[in-house]
């Protein structure tokens, strides 16, 4: 028979993903007695099934292709990948799908971590039910934190139970690469894992049903990634979508035939469907506080959740969809649990723009890195969102590869960067940069984002010669010159 018992914490944690992780943190190092509560792995989407084992798979892939561009280098990095290897290395980073190190670390900070599926039951009540059938009864003193995440969205087809597709978890932590693996997206999920699995043995074909890749991202970003996909042997088609796809024997196992929205037909050892993410807020016990299971959960700058009264429930990380990246998840776990322990101490907030209690950088200056050939990194506006908004702003684009670091990296290095300046406040607000090496211009573009560095102050940031940080001196030059 089931055993019930009663619990009581100052915050109830759901969710023990990096931004559970962080929320608890906080809480706990201020002195709240904490509890997180984990129905998979401690760690989360990004430890086992995302972020780690996704750069695992790519990084090789990226610094095969940098390499075979260095003299010197080129003859003996032109062969296959070692599979076998890239593979062992993505199971390390995934840490084998085991949690004891993460346990460990909640553990070491004073968190109790409780195993089970956890749901709401009322105004700072949470019910868990364990792995062998007992239900434990939470009450939070102050806060309970949703950090339940999300999940991949798959498409309303019909039979897709028996066709039983790839989502990013499978692709992901797969044990071998597909001999035609089909990819359906056009953003990052789908470039990533096109980028990966085609680099390790598999033929691509990558469907799109926009007209170019990372739709929401400047259009010089998707046409490079484009171009150096096709040159490695992946197919990619736009303005097509899949509108029926079976398995040859009907039961999730088999060759794949898949039916097109411009008549055309495919054939595929595995399908991916990389077309967006769903709250993991279907089963949590929303309606016993007013709100509707399966919604994103609408939070203000404290990430408190604004439907529920009392200041008591919060949502953080992809769950309220402010921003759906790890990083972003984590700088607002940062915030709401020092919301959670000032209003603990009945402290005032200081919720200004840019104040310790306030989560404001996931609407203005959020950073995201696409890991493809080449790389794309970007933060704050594009051009489009601009204009969409109404922001005057000159836009001023540079070549990297006129930069001398960049030739140094590759000689016959692509890429390009791009500026946004407010006409009126004359300071940065967006930076979209493509091209192998990129990825670590990135901080420097949001701390001038976020800390809205005059232009000309820029002039005095001098870059080290000769590295690709040079073409922020030639993006002021451009725009002095236009």
């Amino acid at each position: 028979m089931p055993t019930e018992n009663i619990r009581t914490y100052d915050v109830i944690v759901i969710g023990a993903g990096p931004v559970g992780e962080n929320v608890a943190d906080r809480t706990a190092a201020a002195g709240l007695s904490t509890v997180i509560v984990e129905s998979e792995l401690a760690g989360g989407e990004c430890s086992y099934w995302a972020c780690d084992p996704s750069k695992a798979l790519l990084r090789p892939a990226l610094f095969r292709a940098d390499a075979a561009h260095v003299p010197g280098l080129d003859p003996a990095v032109k062969g296959p990948l070692d599979v076998a290897a890239v593979l062992a290395h993505r199971d390390r980073m995934a840490s084998h799908w085991k949690d004891d190190g993460q346990v460990e670390w909640i553990k070491s900070v004073g968190i109790d971590l409780l195993r089970g599926h956890g749901r709401l039951a009322g105004e700072r009540e949470v019910t868990v039910e364990t792995p062998d059938g007992d239900v434990v009864r939470l009450h939070a003193r102050h806060a309970v934190a949703v950090c339940t995440g999300s999940r991949a969205a798959l498409p309303p087809l019909p039979g897709m139970d028996q066709l039983r597709p790839w989502t990013s978890r499978e692709a992901t932590s797969a044990h071998q690469p597909p001999g035609r693996l089909v990819i359906v997206g056009a953003g990052v999920v789908g470039v990533e894992m096109a980028t990966a699995w085609q680099a390790l043995g598999s033929q691509v074909t990558l469907l799109a049903r926009e007209d170019g890749l990372l739709p929401r991202m400047e259009p010089f970003a998707g046409e490079l990634v484009t171009e150096r996909l096709r040159e490695a042997g992946a197919e990619v088609r736009f303005g097509v979508s899949v509108v029926e796809a079976k398995r040859a024997d009907g039961e999730g196992t088999g060759e794949i035939r898949i039916w097109l929205s411009d008549g055309s037909e495919l054939t595929a050892d595995e399908i991916l469907f990389a077309t967006g993410r769903a709250p993991r807020s279907e089963d949590i016990g929303l309606d016993t506080v007013g709100l509707e299971p399966g919604n994103w959960l609408t939070v203000d700058d404290t990430l408190t959740v604004t439907a529920a009264p009392g200041e008591w429930l919060y949502a953080v990380g992809d769950v309220n969809r402010r921003a759906l990246f790890t990083h972003q998840g984590k700088y607002q776990a940062r915030v709401a649990g020092s919301v959670i322990a000032a209003r603990a101490r009945g402290e005032r907030l200081d919720t200004g723009r840019w104040g310790l209690h306030s989560s404001t950088a996931d609407l203005e200056a959020v950073p995201g890195v696409v890991v493809t050939d080449p790389p794309v990194a970007s933060v704050g506006l594009t051009a489009q969102e601009a204009e969409r908004l109404g922001r005057d702003v000159e836009v001023v684009d540079y070549e990297i590869g006129h930069v001398v670091g960049a030739v140094q990296y590759r000689p016959d290095y692509q890429g390009k960067a791009r500026i946004l300046v407010d006409r009126e406040r004359q300071v940065v607000v967006g930076a979209t940069f493509v091209g192998p090496g990129v990825d670590e211009l990135l901080y420097s573009a949001t701390v001038a984002i976020t800390g809205e560095v005059p232009v000309e102050r820029l002039w005095h940031a001098v870059p080290a010669f000769p590295t690709i940080s040079e073409v922020w001196l030639r993006l002021l030059e451009t725009r002095r010159d236009a």
